[in-house]
């Protein structure tokens, strides 16, 4: 494993201006992710942490601050080396899965390749050992339409991983499954961390998933509020499902 943290963030501010308005998303984040944990982001709606999430991304970059991803300063690239250090850096699974719906699911994965130097075959076998990492061996020439929702997502999970990435970046990952989906792509979440060492950083307003990580750093009025290491993070699928965390039957 990589030596130092794989995030490391030192007083992020981000500001956005509309004509004679300013509003200060961010101010002052000071955020350090080591290799291997596994992190939760919450907060409120308009807390910052939608912001928090773009900018480790890549997908936007602070007004002023320091950013290092896996050793590289990237608070101050353009957006095409953005784009290449999102490719190489960072694995993304979206509440919306967003795959290509006459593509299947061997393609899918594939597609984040496309951007690399390597044969059509290796990346047809990087694709395949991806997909059968999250159990979908047996579903490589299926289409989105022919797939639940849960394994959409453990395509889309697959598409992340193909790239051996240093962080998973999840945002609001389970939004559209339901409790049942959710609890086994938790798992799934919870098996890549333990056994194979993943960095994940998981943005979430639902306490019941953020409960699943070992690490939760709560947003509130663009800084972080709390950052607060679980001894014991709830095991999805084994301990108590959602509907009793959250008070329902």
């Amino acid at each position: 494993m990589a030596e130092g943290p794989v995030i490391e963030m030192t007083d992020i501010q981000k500001v956005y201006r509309t004509g004679e308005v300013v509003f200060h998303a961010l101010k002052g984040v000071t955020l350090r992710v080591e290799y291997g944990d596994y992190l939760a982001i919450g907060g409120p709606s308009g807390s910052g942490k939608s912001t928090l999430m773009n900018l480790i991304g890549c997908l936007d970059r602070p007004t002023s601050g320091r950013y290092l991803l896996a050793g590289h300063d990237v608070s101050t690239l353009d957006a095409d080396a953005r784009s290449h250090a999102r490719n190489h850096l960072i694995g993304f699974v979206f509440q919306g899965f967003n795959l290509l719906a006459r593509t299947s699911a061997l393609e899918n994965v594939e597609l984040p390749l496309a951007y690399r130097r390597m044969s059509s075959r290796e990346r047809r076998e990087r694709a395949v050992r991806s997909l059968e990492l999250v159990g979908l061996g047996s579903k490589l020439r299926n289409t989105p339409s022919q797939l639940s929702g849960g394994q959409q997502q453990r395509v889309a999970i697959a598409r992340a991983l193909v790239t051996d990435p240093r962080v998973l970046l999840a945002d609001e990952p389970t939004g559209n499954l339901d409790t049942s989906t959710t609890e086994e792509i938790l798992a799934l979440f919870q098996q890549l961390h333990r056994e194979r060492g993943l960095t994940v950083v998981m943005v979430t307003h639902e306490p019941d998933v953020a409960a699943c990580a070992s690490r939760l750093v709560v947003v509130r009025d663009g800084k972080i509020a709390n950052d607060t290491r679980v001894a014991s993070p709830r095991r999805a699928g084994v301990d108590a499902p959602p509907s009793a965390l959250m008070g329902g039957p």
